[in-house]
């Protein structure tokens, strides 16, 4: 084959392959999403998320987690996070209000927040962020592993870093509505049907060890239930009889069979319309 047609094919390689990631401008954002086909980190102009004092019911949580991520954010040894638990009990709206208190007081704390079907390329993610000055939060919201699911082995490379270790200026913080990221009854069938039962579940059980901080989400009672509802009627201004807001809020509650952070929003969501007052 001649030269020609070499460098013809070379070329063309060349064209297929996608090009390298350019070096983000951290200072577009305070936040960022990773996609890859190909590999970018996007900007988020406006971070979707409630104030952190709205946050109640879940005052242990909020206080460790807090204090996890200041330390991080002013250079100090900080640990890697697994929020588990009840749907619905604001999980990811903590991470999201932590770092946008933190943020205010440390503009280079930047959230990267990352989907667990591209957890395959996060090693190419922290070779962006180790050579990077800013210091990043990254964020992985309903983590969870099925049957026959590879991707846990990648988050090792996050929770862990391999040969290189974990980029001192990346934290890593998931949700989860599991506390071993991965089904009860998969644990058991692996047992059940093992040569070595121990062995086959302890590289997959064992990863949420590998999170220094666990943190336990639970349903709340009727009584955190409305403190939410009211602290959100406190901060948006809107103005209902109390006896009536309480009726109102229980009813909305039993329609949904359920209580929780999400429903006590989507309450507050209703009855801020009907009152004409827009959430923004």
């Amino acid at each position: 084959m001649d030269q020609a047609a070499l460098t013809r094919i070379a070329e063309a390689l060349e064209r297929m392959s996608p090009a390298p990631l350019e070096a983000p401008d951290f200072s577009a954002a305070s936040a960022f999403v990773w996609h890859v086909g190909p590999d970018r980190l996007e900007p988020v102009p406006q971070v979707s998320r409630v104030d952190l004092d709205l946050l109640v019911g879940i005052d242990r949580a909020r206080e460790t987690l807090l204090d996890n991520t200041r330390r991080f954010a002013e250079g100090f040894s900080a640990n890697n996070a697994l929020l588990w638990g009840a749907r619905g009990m604001g999980k990811s709206s903590l991470v999201k209000a932590i770092h946008g208190r933190l943020s205010a007081e440390h503009s280079d704390l930047k959230l990267v927040e990352l989907q667990r079907e591209d957890l395959p390329s996060v090693a190419r993610l922290l070779n962006h962020l180790r050579s990077a000055s800013q210091r990043f939060l990254l964020f992985c919201d309903d983590l969870s592993f099925g049957h026959d699911d590879q991707h846990y082995k990648s988050l090792k490379a996050v929770l862990d870093g391999g040969i290189e270790g974990r980029p001192e200026n990346v934290l890593f913080y998931a949700t989860s509505n599991r506390r071993h990221l991965m089904p009860r009854d998969m644990i058991e069938n692996e047992r059940s049907s093992a040569i070595n039962p121990s062995e086959a579940v302890e590289e997959k059980v064992s990863l949420s060890d590998r999170f220094g901080l666990w943190l336990g989400f639970h349903p709340c009672d009727q009584d955190a239930y409305l403190s939410m509802i009211a602290g959100y009627c406190e901060a948006y201004r809107v103005v209902v009889d109390a006896e009536t807001l309480k009726a109102e809020a229980i009813e909305w509650q039993a329609t949904r069979g359920s209580r929780s952070g999400r429903v006590a929003w989507q309450f507050f969501t209703d009855l801020a319309g009907r009152h004409g007052v827009a959430l923004r």
